[in-house]
């Protein structure tokens, strides 16, 4: 019999901390930038071109954590059948942390021993292992390190199945993840639905992403003769596989996505394998058109990347399953549309020689006799479907409460998913009271409300009554609506209104973003002069005397912070650099010389390697400052 229940997770976890509080109107530069679109096919290129997401407003970012992992418990659900333990981490986006296949007492993906959060995801904190499904943009969800609703509903066989289900604040849509877990399965199912409760059409992006353990002989098969190449140096191309040996991670030197070209008549489907054979595989019905390979690579960058994500434990790989033909591209859910499609998760044995042979034909058939059918597949699909819509009947964990504040404010509900009243929190009640005609206002010194930027919020806030505060909003609802110069306006109208720091700062980024960057400079003192101990805006006030060069200036911010602050990896950096403006480059290596860690180091920034070329000449690179997505040379 299947048995769901709850349980606790204990290992060192580092803490989260404190959301930043400045909105992030700018995202960093992307680390995928295609430059030959004009080579590609058209509805390829069309995809790259529509729904990328200029910022990940309304969120704020998570970049609060640190390197410290005390041991602690988090959350956990486990799904269980005599075959199957599927470990899920509600609190953390719902993750798939474990899935272990009791016969072989084998562990099918990578199970990270530790909880350490990195600068990888839409938000900035991440975390290396398991599955996780990304909804949104191109990236890591915005919900990868966020609670979710999880409660138990009926199978269609009577047997528990685990919902959870979140609303994704950056496309305004809801989504559901059903796992069920058939008595004497072999393979964990998994049932996503993407609802569009809009009178438009959304950009939908949603792809499974799975890390499985990397060994010297680990292989990756998908049904494809051909696979589009993106190796972080600006192209996509199409090449033959496996040709040279793209389909073992272990010989890549630098960091790369292989998206598979599965025919529209084979299968949808990708496996890793070890040497002996033996791996996992996810394969899904139709919808889900995609199939990613992703390797860090061999390089001194890579090899660290893995150890920061995962300190003390083995390498890993991602193989990955979406609904385009590559993770670059978005497609279009029209208005009132829903999708849906369910996933399978499960154990490979494959006869090692031919896996591990050079006819891939071969390979590719001995792996797929060893998965779950698709006349099955499609048979779970439907019935899942007759549950889809149940009402859960016991709430295992609780989510956030911005789903409850939408659904309110369309008036609207959605079938299977509830959000409750009962999880509107403090976040949600300077919204709610805009609802009723109450208008944001406060004091102008503390930290305004996270705004929200959707058409019906945006109405609203152009209606409402104006002091800072509504300015202050309406300048970040323009602003994420892509009308820049309105925004400016709304800020300068809410400095204007009540000096503050909040509309301060969000002139200086417009300013930096036109390249007004010693305007930009002044404007960040005195939002800082308001604001001294917050430490983020502290830190982009530095850097922008540096990009106005006046490091004479950075240098004097530097002396204000606290000794705390000064200790932190990130203001080490702005210190040496600052050092080095002002002529002082042995000042700069000494910072190097003595050590410190970003915990917030961004995937492909190349800060501390192009710093480190600018004090220390042909010295070669340490390796605990090597984040290099692309191999050297």
């Amino acid at each position: 019999m299947t048995s769901l229940y709850r349980t606790e997770l204990v290992l060192p976890a580092a803490l989260l901390g404190e959301e930043n509080p400045l909105p992030p109107l700018v995202k960093p530069e992307q680390v995928q930038q295609v430059a030959n679109v004009d080579e590609l096919p058209a509805d390829l290129a069309e995809g790259l071109g529509y729904g990328r997401l200029d910022t990940v407003l309304p969120c704020r970012l998570q970049d609060g954590y640190t390197r410290d992992r005390p041991t602690r418990s988090l959350p956990a659900l486990v799904l269980e059948n005599t075959r199957l333990r599927a470990t899920v981490l509600p609190s953390l986006g719902g993750r798939l942390y474990s899935l272990y296949h009791k016969p072989s007492r084998r562990e099918l993906l990578y199970r990270n021993p530790v909880f350490q959060p990195a600068n990888l995801a839409l938000r900035d904190a991440w975390f290396a292992g398991g599955v996780e499904w990304n909804l949104g943009s191109t990236g890591h969800t915005t919900m990868t390190c966020a609670p979710m609703f999880a409660a138990e509903v009926d199978g269609p066989d009577g047997s528990p199945v685990l919902r959870l289900w979140e609303w994704e604040r950056t496309r305004d849509l809801p989504y559901q993840l059903d796992f069920w877990l058939p008595d004497e399965s072999d393979f964990l199912l998994v049932g996503v639905r993407i609802r569009n409760p809009h009178p438009h059409d959304v950009p939908a992006y949603c792809w499974s992403n799975i890390a499985v353990t990397r060994t010297e002989r680990s292989r990756v098969l998908a049904p494809a003769t051909q696979a589009w190449h993106y190796g972080y140096g600006g192209r996509l191309d199409l090449v033959d596989v496996p040709g040279d040996d793209l389909t073992y991670p272990a010989r890549h030197l630098g960091a790369a996505d292989y998206f598979f070209e599965i025919p529209a008549e084979s299968r949808r489907w990708i496996a890793a394998v070890d040497a002996g054979g033996v791996g996992m595989a996810q394969v899904s019905t139709d919808r889900l058109r995609g199939r990613k390979l992703f390797v860090w690579g061999e390089s001194a960058g890579g090899r660290r990347w893995q150890e920061w994500l995962a300190p003390e434990a083995p390498g890993y790989l991602e193989i990955q399953a979406g609904l385009a033909r590559t993770q670059l591209e978005h497609l279009r859910l029209p208005a009132g549309e829903s999708w849906d499609w369910l996933e399978a998760y499960g154990p490979v044995v494959a006869e090692s020689s031919v896996v591990h042979s050079r006819d891939w034909t071969a390979a590719t058939e001995a792996v797929e006799r060893g998965l779950i059918s698709g006349s099955a597949l499609d048979e779970y699909h439907n019935a899942w479907g007759k549950v889809v819509d149940t009402t859960p009947s016991v709430i295992l964990h609780e989510g956030s409460g911005w789903g409850a504040l939408e659904l309110r404010r369309m008036a609207a509900e959605l079938p299977g998913t509830p959000f409750p009243a009962s999880s509107l929190g403090p976040e949600q009640e300077p919204w709610l009271a805009l609802l009723d005609g109450v208008v944001p206002d406060g004091d102008p010194l503390d930290v305004p409300a996270a705004t929200l930027v959707n058409q019906g919020w945006a109405h609203r806030l152009e209606r409402a009554a104006e002091n800072w505060a509504v300015w202050y909003h309406r300048g970040v609802a323009r602003w994420a609506a892509g009308d820049h110069e309105a925004a400016k306006q709304a800020w300068s109208s809410s400095v204007s209104a009540a000096e503050n720091p909040w509309a301060l700062r969000n002139l200086a980024v417009a300013a930096r973003r036109e390249g007004r960057d010693f305007e930009a400079a002044l404007l960040y003192v005195r939002a800082l002069a308001l604001a001294p101990h917050l430490f983020p805006l502290a830190v982009e006030a530095i850097g922008a005397q540096l990009a106005a060069g006046v490091p004479a200036r950075a240098a004097e911010l530097l002396e204000t912070l606290s000794p705390e602050a000064r200790a932190t990896g990130r203001v080490r950096l702005l210190e040496a650099v600052t050092l080095l403006a002002q002529g002082d480059p042995d000042g700069a290596l000494a910072i190097f010389e003595e050590g410190f860690e970003i915990a917030g180091i961004r995937e492909g920034e190349t800060s501390l390697s192009d710093t480190w070329a600018a004090v220390a000449g042909d010295r070669p690179l340490p390796e605990r400052y090597d984040f290099r997505m692309s191999a050297p040379g």
